[in-house]
């Protein structure tokens, strides 16, 4: 569909979740509004993630989507109401062709890529080889616009925790990801921590509620780690960007880390390049065995390794994770 953004005043954009994929669409809405300054955007998310977008000065409106079919109701007259020149659902679920379905404009969908990532999980036959990453392909929905060069966005407003003001050598660490196999073991995480403390560096530790008892665990073990696990989204990017750098898994503050513009050093375990979210334009290092036949054995994450011996994150060692901190550091 050619669509000309010259004569679109208002653009619906519907990503539900998560955290990751919320941020990842913000290079799309700056370069749209940069294109239009007069050009208003609204987005629809799930209620937990507002904090994302909040502050974000490209935004209008948000909507946030729930299952209460009361409030649900409400959503779908107050979209109907607003009469939107066009729809991009960058979700492309059920949920989100729910709420497109109601509304007499354009409509524009991210196109998913599942078949060959079923080929590469299941048959190692990778066409994903020249798939650009997730905010170009968010892109590619639409027809006449260039991406700009700059990378995700996270706008905070929140004040530094206390505790980080004065110090100049910190270093995040993000043990935790929704699935096992995308987890680098909480032991190595430790023993890295130790090797950042012997060399004069503060370790932070960051996390939502899921990652509480990791960090607490790490904190344990280590001589004067800050725990500043299960603080609000907003709070945490803001300490975030205190850090020198910030290790993490495949995870949602891995795109946290890169939208407030922190040094990343990412572990990558069951997961791979392909799938289009390595760091988006951020200064960043990705550790990852590329030797194993057996990767990737998911797209999303596994609860246990199909192999069991979870080579994949096991033989990235404490001492090759310290080494990348020189490449981002520098």
């Amino acid at each position: 569909m050619n669509i000309n953004f010259n004569s679109i005043q208002k653009i619906l954009i519907i990503r539900l979740s998560s955290l990751g994929d919320i941020l990842l669409t913000t290079p799309l809405i700056r370069t749209l509004k940069n294109n239009n300054p007069e050009l208003q955007i609204d987005f629809i998310l799930r209620e937990e993630y507002e904090d994302l977008l909040k502050n974000n000065p490209y935004i209008n409106k948000i909507y946030n989507y729930t299952n209460h079919k009361f409030e649900k109701h409400n959503i779908f007259n107050s979209l109907l109401n607003e009469e939107y020149d066009l729809t991009i659902d960058l979700q492309n679920n059920i949920r989100s062709k729910e709420l497109v379905r109601l509304l007499k404009c354009d409509k524009l969908k991210f196109k998913k890529n599942n078949f060959r990532k079923f080929l590469l999980v299941h048959f190692k036959i990778n066409k994903l080889k020249s798939a650009p990453p997730i905010p170009v392909r968010y892109l590619n929905a639409l027809n006449n616009i260039t991406l700009d060069k700059e990378g995700l966005d996270f706008f905070t407003d929140n004040d530094i925790n206390d505790d980080l003001k004065d110090n100049d050598n910190m270093i995040g660490l993000c043990p935790g990801a929704k699935h096992f196999t995308k987890q680098w073991p909480k032991e190595s995480f430790i023993e890295l921590g130790k090797k950042l403390e012997n060399e004069g560096y503060k370790v932070v530790l960051f996390g939502g509620d899921d990652e509480l008892k990791t960090c607490d665990e790490i904190e344990e073990k280590l001589q004067n780690a800050l725990n500043l696990s299960n603080t609000s989204i907003l709070q945490l990017g803001a300490d975030m960007k205190m850090c020198k750098a910030v290790y993490t898994n495949d995870s949602g503050l891995m795109h946290l880390a890169s939208a407030v513009k922190v040094p990343v050093i990412s572990f990558f375990g069951s997961t791979v390049k392909e799938f289009g979210f390595f760091p988006y334009n951020a200064k960043s290092v990705v550790l990852e065995n590329k030797e194993l036949s057996c990767r990737p054995c998911t797209h999303i994450g596994r609860s246990s390794c199909p192999k069991v011996h979870f080579n994949c994150m096991r033989l990235i060692t404490p001492d090759i994770a310290f080494q990348a901190l020189k490449k981002v550091t520098g």
